[in-house]
């Protein structure tokens, strides 16, 4: 029988929902439960493989495709449970399906509306593939009184009398502001966000509060009264040293206590936490330190990297040091002498990103790399434009470019036309092909070169990596480019499509067309990342 919990969120967004979702669940599979995380997104775009990462921070990839909220990241990071397409549902994926079925006359000339039709269909996706999961998360985006969330808002108040007493519980996010000129922690915003769930029938069994300050526990009697939640099961949320220090906060404020005991089930042995402490100590009492410079396009949004970031951080972990990051943004480098500030950095890392805009001064930055002999990471356009490079500098084709920008003479980046699925099935694309949902998506194999330095790091010779472009580096380059000292270590298994580039007389210069950060956890720290940042170790030795 699986159980379920709805996360919801008050007052103002970013809150932190995903990172209690995950915390929760976490600390549920350390008590010996399964999980399953999903997201309830009610934006009306149908995912947000189309927006900037300045709307919505980066799209994270699911194995099998989706481009989903960046929230299904942390699920998988926290929890190790593999997100699917059937864990992110957003107001436009209802509305297209519903849609769709009123035009083919599914409805039978009945009329269509949010209720019943808009909140069955949320229902349903939330009750779909249980698996025999003991808890399913649930979190709904937006915050209480939302008018994009409200029907969400009403199916999960129906699905948990469809449930029946026992099987589900709310859980609401709420903020706790202080304010410097009272000198004091404010309530009121919690009980107007909890009296707005109450107006549409949904009563909060457990709250959780975000603070920078402690709660007093006067506080906490005065949230329990008014919210009408027993004292214990007001949950204080207060920074933390590291998001992975969550779920050990949590626990000590008794979160997964009082879930348990809503649901009526055991709850006096402590779960293991021990790998989460281990964590902890690992990254705040490091042994060492380096420096990571980040040369991309939307640095002014850390959220546009947060898997990247994680995985730079699971890097620093596997070698116990602390890793700073220096956020550059690439444009900076299409201006003279401005390269300089790469000159203290111990590695460069130059990740994915979409349009022409700052590409010359990723092409600079992998220039710098290569010929300075620094530890180089080149991810997804990031390989592309290290290609780009090489092909200019070392192969003599000075007009070497993409055509994702321009045409070109040397088109040593062009459009994917054609690629053979993991299921057999050929996929094609042409310039006029929709931008959403389009592009190479999802895990794919590659086949590494026996004697690599990457099949060296993996262990293996044959990797699934999850994708994410519609432009790939042109095979038909491979051999000139391979004659003036580019390595291509990776290919498709079919050996059109190069999946990995590196430099074999280089301390570390590799280059993958996929997202490695996207499968990195703090226990398993993805293999290509703890190599990095072991050359970033080394490199800081040199200087």
């Amino acid at each position: 029988m699986t159980r379920y919990i709805f996360i919801t969120g008050g007052v103002v967004s970013s809150l932190g929902k995903g990172l209690l979702s995950a915390s929760l669940g976490a600390l549920l599979q350390a008590r010996g439960y399964s999980v399953r995380l999903r997201k309830l997104d009610p934006y009306l775009n149908v995912d947000p493989g189309t927006m900037s990462p300045y709307q919505h921070g980066e799209v994270y990839v699911t194995d099998d495709g989706a481009e989903t909220d960046l929230d299904l990241g942390h699920y998988e990071r926290f929890t190790g449970v593999t997100s699917r397409q059937s864990d992110n549902i957003t107001s436009g994926r209802i509305y297209q399906k519903i849609i769709s079925k009123e035009r083919k006359g599914d409805y039978l000339g009945g009329t269509v509306q949010v209720i019943p039709h808009v909140t069955d269909a949320i229902k349903e996706f939330a009750l779909g593939e249980q698996d025999g999961i003991d808890f399913m998360l649930c979190e709904v985006g937006g915050t209480a009184g939302d008018i994009e969330a409200a029907p969400f808002m009403e199916a999960i108040r129906q699905l948990s009398i469809d449930l029946g007493r026992g099987r589900s519980i709310f859980c609401h996010l709420t903020l706790v502001p202080y304010l410097a000129a009272a000198g004091e922690l404010k309530t009121k915003p919690t009980q107007h966000s909890v009296r707005d769930l109450r107006s549409i029938g949904i009563q909060p069994d457990i709250l959780i509060c975000r603070s920078e300050h402690p709660i007093p526990d006067s506080e906490r009697r005065k949230m329990s009264l008014y919210c009408n939640v027993p004292e214990t099961s007001v949950i204080p949320a207060l920074d933390s040293s590291s998001i992975y220090a969550v779920p050990v906060s949590y626990h000590n404020e008794g979160l997964d206590t009082e879930v348990l005991k809503a649901f009526g089930l055991a709850h006096s042995q402590s779960p293991n936490l021990s790998r989460w402490e281990d964590i902890t100590d690992r990254i705040e009492n490091p042994e060492g330190e380096v420096t990571i410079a980040v040369v991309g396009k939307y640095t002014g949004l850390k959220d546009a990297y947060k898997s990247l970031n994680e995985a730079i951080t699971h890097g620093g972990i596997a070698n116990r040091v602390k890793v700073n990051i220096e956020w550059i943004e690439s444009e900076v480098f299409e201006q003279d002498d401005a390269i300089t500030q790469l000159d203290n950095v111990h590695a460069i890392l130059v990740p994915g990103g979409f349009g022409k805009r700052g590409t010359e001064g990723k092409i600079a930055a992998a220039r710098f790399a290569r010929e300075r002999k620094i530890p180089y990471f080149g991810i997804c356009l990031g390989m592309q434009m290290a290609t780009v490079e090489a092909a200019r500098h070392l192969a003599g084709f000075n007009d070497a470019g993409s055509t994702e920008f321009e045409e070109h003479n040397n088109p040593v980046v062009g459009l994917i036309t054609e690629w053979v699925r993991s299921d057999g099935s050929v996929e094609k694309r042409t310039e006029e092909t929709d931008l959403g949902g389009t592009m190479r998506l999802g895990a794919y194999d590659a086949v590494l070169k026996e004697g690599s330095r990457v099949a060296e790091i993996y262990g293996k010779t044959k990797i699934s990596e999850r994708h994410r472009h519609r432009y790939e580096v042109n095979v038909g380059y491979v051999k000139k480019l391979e004659e003036s000292g580019v390595l291509f270590s990776g290919m498709s298994p079919n050996g059109e499509l190069p999946e990995i580039i590196e430099i074999p007389d280089h301390p570390w210069f590799v280059g993958v067309q996929y997202h490695p950060e996207l499968k990195s956890k703090p226990f398993e720290p993805h293999p290509l990342f703890a190599s990095f940042v072991k050359a970033a170790v080394a490199q800081s030795r040199l200087v």
